[in-house]
């Protein structure tokens, strides 16, 4: 199987059937997400304890990179501490923009389908709009 055709699927299946798409109970912090140039926006919903995302969901409306994104995001981001999920999303702003190496791409598991985005100036946004909220999300926590 083509390795593009590979990585339709995954971000088809993500988006389809994705895991983390719901209401979380109790989350420490909810910040929406929106992506003005095409409409995206996504409702993104972290429980963090002692450091340790615990438990995270979205909900939102877009297009399939938006919301595939996002629920991968999730994936990687289930468990670790708020300074690896940040190292993690700046790995995924690297690999967009074509700074990150072979090995850190590695470490985003099925993220890293969403490599050739890079190469669609009009859809970057669209990939980048999960991680960019979490990030802020997991600063403004930081700094408080």
């Amino acid at each position: 199987m083509e390795l593009k055709t590979l990585y339709r699927e995954i971000v088809n299946e993500h988006n389809l059937h994705p895991e983390h798409k719901h209401d979380l109970e109790n989350p420490t912090m909810v910040l929406e997400g929106v992506n003005p140039s095409c409409g995206d926006d996504i409702n993104l919903q972290l429980r963090i304890r002692d450091g340790v995302i615990e438990d995270a969901a979205f909900n939102g409306s877009g297009c399939a990179i938006s919301q595939a994104s996002a629920d991968m995001m999730i994936d990687l981001i289930l468990g670790k501490s708020e300074e690896e999920a940040l190292r993690l999303a700046q790995i995924f702003m690297g690999m967009i923009q074509g700074t990150a190496t072979e090995e850190e791409i590695e470490e985003l598991d099925e993220a890293a389908a969403l490599q050739d985005i890079a190469h669609m100036p009009a859809r970057v946004k669209c990939a980048v709009l999960g991680w960019r909220t979490m990030r802020e999300m997991v600063e403004k926590l930081e700094g408080e």
